[in-house]
């Protein structure tokens, strides 16, 4: 218990030098990976289980093997929609795979989750892809946008 306490107030020591407040902290943290296509991929394998366990009146849904297939799909896209949130690095193998997954859902649970659950997780593992870090980014602008906004050493002395 001490320990806890101690290493929280460590912790809150280390925070409070920076300035920043928690809500602040938390949107740093979110823009530096892909948040938005991770959690929209997972709320898409959510949308899935539950739609894998409906009945409709008397009809149950589904039997046997097919079964298993309605548990193992949400739980890969919920645990893809995860790691693309913790390992950003790995973003465009997580995201392909999402999507595999995301468009057999189709086939395999309930004509993917009735479209709702397959676009979910569709739209995330396309935002997932598409995403790209601010540092990364800011170096694949052209060249022309770079100089007019921002001059570097190499760019001081020409003339524009």
């Amino acid at each position: 218990m001490l320990l806890n306490a101690a290493t929280a107030g460590a912790a809150g020591a280390a925070h409070a030098g920076d300035g920043l407040t928690r809500r602040e902290r938390f949107r740093r943290w979110r823009r530096s990976r892909p948040f938005v296509g991770g959690l929209l991929t997972a709320l898409g394998g959510v949308e899935l289980f539950f739609s894998g366990q409906l009945d409709i009146g008397k009809i149950h849904v589904q039997l046997g093997i097919e079964g298993l297939q309605a548990t193992i799909i949400p739980i890969v896209l919920v645990l893809l929609g995860i790691l693309v949130i913790a390992m950003p690095a790995h973003r465009v193998f997580y995201g392909v795979i999402a999507l595999a997954v995301a468009v057999y859902s189709l086939v395999g649970v309930n004509l993917g989750g009735f479209f709702v659950g397959m676009l979910l997780a569709s739209v995330g593992g396309v935002l997932t892809v598409a995403w790209m870090p601010k540092d990364r980014a800011a170096k694949d602008r052209p060249a022309k946008d770079r100089t007019a906004k921002d001059p570097t050493p190499e760019t001081e002395g020409v003339e524009r």
